[in-house]
């Protein structure tokens, strides 16, 4: 039987692995070997090889500092983190705190962890850290007020959002069925906490990493080993610190939107049993009252459920297109239908090249891409072709396709907005305007027949989230590559000398939901632009003229003499680096930490005609 903690979906290490460890000498190296499934030993072996080539920098991985405080010994899981950390495009300094000196290590300012500033701190707690015992009436109220105190110094001290664990029930019951109803069994104390923690976590701006979930998914007699505990305080079974790992690395790798959002999928044999060119529509098996096609449709059900969650679904197979197609038409029990593909590769040619095509009428990154598929040959060449794009490996039996692909945690995600319900159609369209563009020859009558609306306003409560969201995943249209908290930007909506916009773009083929944010701050007599970042689905429609015109004019309403732009490069935003001077800004040239600035003199500056219509708030011109 499948079990997660061998961690199914990633292919087996090669028998050399690490001698390829110990030669790496860049980032794509790293990542293609922490793609494999690393144990213990391996994972260290590979933390090492990034740490040898840390002091250089390595490019292509996100930079994230880790605080890690706990009531157990964690020696085992850093190198673990760092590992996993390297398979989600992450680059992880993992800072942690005196053995039990939690509260110390919160709130005292002079700290390890509030002086190394990490940009998160994961409070990896058990009920032993917490003080969970049975016959405790006020227990769960005591440990989450010491949580609360414990987020309330770090806030104040690093100013760092904190991930909080559920507590994995102990597997030694006290009473039986009734430990579930009884108050002060450490069972239901458990639960209790766990709720408590997830309602105090709405609306907020730290994050939840589910222990309690993740042990049930492995079985809590599996994950609690006592003789471990009770030797070395290690919090659980040591031959699961690799799939720890793995879920703490997705879940950063979510808080900074490397979260995958594609999902392609082969058709014969993985949506359906059987070849459809050669069994025809009566001859393949899905559906209800077979075992297997009942397999293939449950497949079909979670990819629905991924796209009702804003996840977009591709196909991409080796057949004639009008083969392909004709399940989604006519089969009766099919789930998925063509209207929920938002791109349909179906030819003769290598799947690698038909992935590149899908991501490019998508406007989308290879690294945004995963591929379902049941041949391991075709998997294969994918992985050799593609190394960005995810390919989980696939047992034998249909009926396990599911769970690999929801173990393997691609699509992770930290917020649920109603932009991210859309976001799925959203990219459906955008496919469709792709399309539209190859068939119009002149730019201006294609912008025109889009028929936009750019609807602007300043930062907002409800906005907020969806903000937050894009100024820390958005890396390639992104001036600056600044990252900021939810409760940064509050500060900053309630500043009256900050300017602040969203923009949001509707089209005839439907709403792109936030697609821009801007914050400009006062800098002597002009405005600097601090952040300027654009989702790339929006590129070529002239939106960021649009954006110009509306920083200018709230600029002049507020007596501002002209608008500085900086450039600060990342290695992923090298699109942007003419940016202001397409704009018409003037260099002030190269700064001692390698930015560029700019200036628009908005005494002769006169805003373009625009091929589109812009609503805006009275607000949100000073």
């Amino acid at each position: 039987m499948t079990n997660p903690s061998t961690l199914p979906w990633l292919a087996p290490p090669p028998a050399d692995f690490r001698e390829k460890a110990r030669t790496a000498a860049d980032g794509p190296a790293l990542r293609a070997l922490a793609g494999f499934a690393l144990d213990a030993n391996k994972a260290a072996a590979l933390a090492k090889a990034a740490d040898r080539l840390r002091p250089g920098g390595i490019a292509g991985l996100d930079p994230v500092r880790l605080g890690l405080l706990s009531n157990a010994t964690t020696d085992l899981i850093v190198p673990a983190l760092v590992a996993a950390g390297l398979r989600h495009g992450l680059l992880l300094d993992v800072v942690t705190g005196s053995y039990g000196q939690l509260f110390q290590q919160a709130n005292d300012p002079e700290s390890e962890i509030n002086r190394a500033r990490p940009d998160l701190v994961l409070l990896a707690l058990d009920h032993r850290g917490l003080g969970l015992a049975a016959g405790q009436p006020d227990g769960v109220t005591r440990a989450l007020a010491e949580l609360d105190g414990l987020r309330r110094g770090l806030a104040a001290h690093c100013r760092a959002p904190a991930i909080f664990q559920t507590i994995a029930v102990p597997p030694e019951p006290l009473f039986g069925s009734l430990d579930a109803r009884q108050p002060t069994t450490l069972r239901r104390m458990a639960a209790d906490f766990n709720a408590g923690l997830v309602t105090g976590l709405e609306n907020g701006t730290d994050y939840l990493l589910d222990v309690a979930g993740l042990a049930e998914s492995v079985g809590t007699a599996q994950w609690h080993d006592p003789g471990q505990w009770f030797l070395a305080k290690l919090p659980f079974a040591q031959g699961l610190v690799p799939l720890y790992a793995e879920h703490v690395a997705r879940l950063l790798a979510a808080v900074k939107g490397r979260s995958r959002k594609c999902l392609v999928l082969d058709l014969d044999n993985t949506l359906w049993g059987g070849v459809i060119g050669d069994d025809g529509l009566d001859g393949i098996v899905v559906g209800q009252g077979d075992g297997l096609g009942e397999a293939h449709l449950a497949v079909q059900h979670l990819a629905l459920e991924l796209n009702r969650r804003g996840v977009v679904l591709a196909v991409c197979s080796k057949n004639d297109d009008a083969n392909a197609r004709l399940p989604f038409r006519a089969h009766p029990d099919m789930a998925l239908r063509e209207e929920h593909i938002a791109v349909f590769q179906a030819n003769w040619s290598d799947k690698a090249s038909n992935i590149e095509a899908i991501a490019r009428r998508l406007d989308l990154g290879l690294d945004a891409m995963v591929l379902l598929d049941d041949n391991p040959a075709e998997r294969a060449q994918v992985r050799a072709a593609l190394p960005m794009v995810a390919v989980p490996e696939l047992p034998a039996d249909p009926a396990q396709f599911g769970r690999i692909l929801s173990w393997a945690g691609y699509f992770e995600a930290v917020a649920f907005s109603a932009d991210d319900r859309k976001r799925a159609e959203q990219y459906r369209a955008n496919a469709e305007r792709a399309q539209l563009k190859e068939t119009v020859r002149d730019l201006g009558d294609y912008l025109a027949s889009l028929e936009m609306t750019l609807s602007v306003a300043p930062f907002d409560s409800a906005g907020r989230g969806r903000i937050a969201q894009l100024i820390n995943k958005s890396n390639q249209f992104n001036l600056t590559t600044r990252r900021r908290t939810e409760a940064e930007l509050a500060e900053l909506a309630a500043d009256p000398s900050v300017f602040t916009l969203q923009a949001r773009l509707v089209d005839r083929f439907g709403d792109n939901g936030m697609i821009g944010v801007t914050i400009c701050r006062p800098a002597a007599a002009d405005w600097e632009i601090d952040t300027w970042l654009m989702s790339c689905r929006v590129l070529g429609r002239k939106v960021e003229n649009a954006v110009l015109a509306e920083i200018a004019a709230a600029a002049r309403a507020a007596g501002v003499a002209g608008v500085i732009g900086r450039f600060i490069a990342s290695g992923r935003n090298e699109m942007v680096r003419d940016h202001y001077a397409r704009l018409g800004f003037t260099p002030l040239g190269d700064q001692p930490d390698g930015s560029t600035l700019w200036r628009l003199d908005l005494a002769g500056w006169q805003a373009p005609a625009l091929p589109m219509r812009v609503e805006r708030r009275p607000e949100t011109v000073r």
